[in-house]
């Protein structure tokens, strides 16, 4: 019945599945949410106001062949990204920037401080605060060390379950201070949302007559491996398998379940039209949250009341209901992803895409991009 089978719904699979209709192909997509879109799904909730329900999602991409892929299936409400960080009951930019200089230590000092920075490094430059920390002059050392303290730090130790001392140099050293005053979040060329949301969008893409959907059915419910041969229904199946799923899942965790960590989102709803003022504020400093995203902020929908949702981040231990968002990326971790990748390796028509098949974390637009250079090759 079919010429391929995709795993997943979400930006990979349905980007696979729509390159491979368009290339003549029947697919089938196998998805085990009630719903497409993955973890990009939005959708209103009870007071009409549309939101993210597995937290927000910005797109962003300088690929011209992905914005015009994209682009088929939707406007776009153009958004560029400014985050906040609630420092000490005060809004700041972030990443760090000579706004932030200045809202620290004040215009006079700041400016001084600006000056220093441009004249070690240079207007427009970026500066890991390692660097800083680690710097000759005093200032200099005083500025990697606040941004340490009170932007970073804190935020790392709640997003990935650390202590202080357990978070890896070579990751602080990425963490930069801009030397500019752009807040913008993303340099990239195109950045926003899909204007009447990534679910339409993604509805849009898989509306194609070549393509199937069966959805709340688990891939290992349809699909086997037996002796490095395919089958699907109980059947040897020859055609192409995109999968875009947790493997170690699809193994039933038989050599161990993968490192993730999950996300718990709490919503709520207010009757005034604006809660924070921004879309996104990070909490560097305090509260067991990481985040809280106003999502009117985003989307740019315009109605009486708002909503948000507090982000609170914890280990995935594969209990029902949480989801794998962040892989966590060490030498040990990746072996344990080698065995089971090892389990499909040299099936040849037995193909890994996207974040939990690879183990990888990918931006949208990396994903789209991998799956129409993987279609394209088939």
């Amino acid at each position: 019945m079919y010429d391929a089978i995709v795993i997943g719904a979400g930006a990979a699979g349905c980007t696979a599945a729509r390159k491979l209709a368009e290339q003549g192909k029947k697919v089938l997509i196998v998805e085990k949410k009630k719903h497409i879109a993955g973890n990009c799904y939005d959708a209103e909730d009870e007071y009409g106001i549309l939101i993210h329900v597995y937290g927000p999602h910005i797109f962003h991409t300088g690929n011209e062949r992905v914005y015009d892929f994209l682009s088929r299936f939707t406007d776009w409400h153009e958004f560029r990204h400014e985050v906040v960080a609630q420092v000490h009951g005060q809004y700041m930019p972030v990443p760090f920037n000579l706004h932030t200089l200045k809202r620290v230590y004040g215009e006079e000092k700041g400016t001084e401080l600006e000056q220093k920075l441009v004249n070690v490094y240079g207007m427009g430059t970026k500066v890991p605060i390692l660097e800083l920390m680690n710097h000759e002059d005093a200032e200099l050392r005083m500025i990697g060390q606040y941004v340490y303290d009170n932007i970073y730090v804190y935020y790392t130790m709640k997003q990935w379950g650390k202590k202080p001392e357990e978070i890896d140099p070579a990751v602080t050293a990425r963490v930069p201070v801009n030397i500019s005053y752009d807040n913008g979040y993303f340099a990239d060329k195109y950045q926003g949302v899909p204007r009447c949301g990534f679910t339409k969008m993604f509805e849009n893409m898989i509306d194609h007559p070549g393509i199937c959907i069966k959805l709340q059915t688990e891939a290992k419910q349809v699909l086997a491996i037996k002796e490095k041969k395919i089958y699907f229904a109980g059947e040897p199946f020859a055609g192409d398998v995109i999968f875009t799923g947790p493997l170690d899942e699809f193994f039933d965790c038989k050599y161990g379940r993968l490192p993730y960590r999950t996300l718990n989102f709490v919503f709520e709803h207010f009757e005034e039209d604006d809660f924070q003022g921004h879309s996104v504020v990070n909490y560097t400093v305090s509260e067991e949250f990481t985040r809280i995203t106003e999502y009117k902020h985003l989307t740019g929908q315009k109605c009486e009341g708002t909503t948000i949702s507090k982000e609170y981040p914890l280990a995935y231990t594969g209990e029902n209901g949480q989801i794998p968002y962040y892989s966590i990326a060490n030498a040990e971790n990746q072996k344990l992803y080698e065995a089971y990748r090892m389990e499909v390796s040299d099936i040849p028509n037995f193909y890994l895409l996207g974040r939990l098949a690879e183990y990888q974390y990918y931006n949208i637009d990396v994903m789209v991009e991998k799956a129409i250079e993987l279609v394209t090759g088939l």
